[in-house]
């Protein structure tokens, strides 16, 4: 890339950077049990630390040391789905490639090389995405948990749009600023809404979070997880949440699903991050919550947001599962690329390449 190039790409990043910290005007609806008419909350949990806790975090921060890059197999060809089996792709961070019953889903991507709002600083990723771009199959469906950077990156969301013209789907709040960026078309829900697609169930779950973009919008928009719903699957997708009372309320709910994919990074220190991220000790604790088949880890080892290692997530995980008498097989890790298949009441297994 010329000086020339990347001096308009910054020319550009800067000209979008107010209207990117902004997040949008925000929702305007009735008052709800999570909504108080300008801002959403968590009922029985805070929604974001204050400003004066970042400060005291980032005061007496003690964060283990990352590499700068890691390398993985390139990831395999990617095999299509038999009848009544869905295909589970993990790229990064939070990024899966879900193909079920005909239908190909995308969750929160994350293909740029920072999560940040601008690409000269801010998080950025260790590792290559486990699929490149340029190898994702047609995708119908986006999904769009919150406006967190590492999870609504509008470049990626722009570049998805261009070339694939799926659905985008998020909560409420969300879809006027994916408009306000050229994204679109764009369905948005409240907790416990639905829609569906090509005969796919999908229902906006609860999650204990917050959001925010920048100064002065924080809790202005909704976050939330994804329930995708076929004749012979449940899959539960369950973005960024603390632990809470809502894993055991959507078995009631909708029933145990057959994979849940559940955070286990970025969760030091945990007097600051307890509320909002789990660590792997609360996603063991979700998946017995959830009567979940298997659980597939993630949010982690990709972009450095919190203060443990890198690789504390996996070790931390095993220790977890022995402590709750969880097995291997029950509570898995996946490489960034790494493909599984899962048949109706059959084991996960790994993809053939």
């Amino acid at each position: 890339m010329s000086g020339w190039t990347r001096c308009l790409e910054l020319i550009t990043e800067l000209t979008r950077l107010p209207r990117t910290l902004r997040g949008g005007p925000g929702h305007s609806g009735p008052v709800s049990d999570h909504f108080d008419g300008v801002r959403f909350f968590n009922p029985g949990a805070p929604a974001g630390r204050s400003f004066g806790d970042f400060l005291r975090w980032q005061r007496t921060r003690r964060s283990l040391a990352w590499p700068g890059w890691r390398e993985y197999p390139p990831a395999a060809e990617l095999p299509a789905p038999a009848a009544g089996e869905f295909a589970l792709t993990f790229i990064n961070h939070v990024t899966f490639l879900i193909r079920l019953s005909g239908l190909t889903v995308l969750t929160d991507p994350v293909y740029s090389e920072r999560a940040s709002p601008v690409q000269w600083t801010g998080p950025r990723r260790v590792h290559a995405p486990g699929l490149p771009f340029d190898r994702l199959p047609p995708i119908d469906l986006v999904f769009v948990s919150h406006n967190h950077y590492d999870h609504l990156d509008v470049a990626t969301l722009r570049r998805l749009a261009a070339v694939h013209a799926p659905l985008f789907l998020t909560g409420l709040g969300n879809a006027a600023f994916l408009r306000q960026q050229g994204i679109a078309p764009v369905v948005e829900l409240d907790w416990w809404e639905q829609t569906s697609l090509r005969g796919v169930r999908l229902l906006f779950t609860p999650a204990q979070h917050w959001s925010s973009r920048g100064p002065g919008g924080k809790n202005h928009t909704l976050w939330g997880g994804l329930w995708l719903e076929s004749t012979q699957h449940r899959l539960y997708f369950a973005a960024d949440t603390g632990y809470s009372p809502w894993f055991r309320e959507l078995r009631s709910h909708l029933g145990a699903p057959t994979v849940a994919l559940l955070p286990i990074g970025a969760y030091e220190p945990r007097w600051f991050m307890r509320e909002q991220h789990m660590n792997p000790e609360d996603a063991v604790r979700a998946h017995l919550d959830l009567g979940a088949q298997i659980s597939i880890g993630m949010h982690f080892g990709c972009f450095r947001l919190t203060d443990e290692g890198i690789d504390d997530p996996i070790a931390d995980l095993e220790r977890a599962r022995r402590d709750h008498g969880v097995a291997a097989e029950s509570f898995r890790v996946p490489r960034p690329g790494e493909t599984l298949l899962w048949r109706a009441a059959a084991p996960v297994r790994e993809a053939v390449s």
